[in-house]
């Protein structure tokens, strides 16, 4: 499997600086919120909480402008991706005190820990490259952004 797999373009996007006023990390989880309900067909007060809750144990900001937001939901039948990216970055509480850019949630059914994992290993693994990091960043939308995500995984777009 492939972390493309988990998204669409349609659950990733791009936040310019100054766009909707103040943006800071509960904003960004209410938008990943919705971005992962919208594919999951679930609520996003629902999917807001479970990502809120694991965020209160403990930021997953992992570095290197980086934030991998992630829970488990009762009833889901498959693992949901949605990406933000924040060019200007914000506040996150990351593990390094920088601000994050590139925001990726994940929402997996409470049954498949092992698959949930790796799924987290995979994007860490993905997002490690800086030059890859750099592209995501340079995306003009969500769908660009979306095809250097399938590209870098040996897709063909």
């Amino acid at each position: 499997m492939h972390v493309s797999d988990l998204l669409s373009a349609e659950r990733v996007t791009v936040r310019r600086d100054g766009a909707h006023g103040t943006f800071d990390k509960p904003a960004s989880l209410a938008v990943l919120a919705t971005l992962l309900a919208g594919g999951a067909k679930l609520p996003a007060e629902v999917v807001e909480k479970v990502l809120v809750e694991r965020e209160a144990l403990q930021s997953t900001g992992v570095g290197d402008g980086v934030a991998i937001p992630h829970g488990a939901v009762t009833d889901l039948d498959r693992q949901y991706g949605a990406l933000l990216i924040v060019p200007t970055g914000l506040d996150f509480d990351a593990i390094d005190g920088q601000k994050v850019n590139l925001l990726f949630a994940v929402i997996t059914p409470k049954r498949a820990t092992g698959e949930h994992l790796k799924t987290l290993a995979r994007i860490s693994r993905l997002l490690r490259s800086a030059t890859f990091r750099q592209k995501l960043l340079a995306a003009s939308d969500g769908s660009s952004a979306y095809d250097a995500i399938v590209v870098e995984e040996g897709g063909l777009k």
